[in-house]
């Protein structure tokens, strides 16, 4: 099983717990962890054979500039939901989203949640 890693998409979006954050947004890293049989496609060289990084962003894109929600878990669900439906070859996905510079009274890089999912 070989691992293919998409990091620090970067997106601004309407997201978070309070209405302030909702209506001026923030701003947000995702990264994509894939385990998948990838061999093929290193003997292959087509991209039929992996994962398509750009449907891979579509999805993300999708949910990042969607509809506000209150919290980086519900991004992160529905961001891995959606792309492990949509990617079959996939075994086993991590996504991980992170919120840079959240509402804290002391200066932080970011939050973040790491989900993942495999296939039984």
């Amino acid at each position: 099983m070989e691992t293919l890693t998409l990091k620090a998409l970067s997106y601004r979006g309407f997201h978070g717990y309070y209405q302030e954050e909702r209506d001026e947004g923030n701003d947000f890293e995702v990264d994509l962890t894939f385990k998948a049989p990838l061999r093929r496609a290193g003997e292959s060289d087509e991209l039929a054979d992996t994962i398509d990084y750009q449907k891979a962003e579509e999805i993300v894109s999708s949910v990042m500039h969607g509809p506000s929600v209150k919290l980086i878990e519900t991004l992160a669900k529905s961001i891995g939901d959606n792309l492990f439906e949509s990617l079959p070859q996939v075994h086993e996905l991590t996504v991980a989203v992170r919120k840079l510079a959240p509402p804290l009274d002391t200066e932080t890089a970011h939050s973040e949640i790491s989900m993942t999912w495999q296939r039984s």
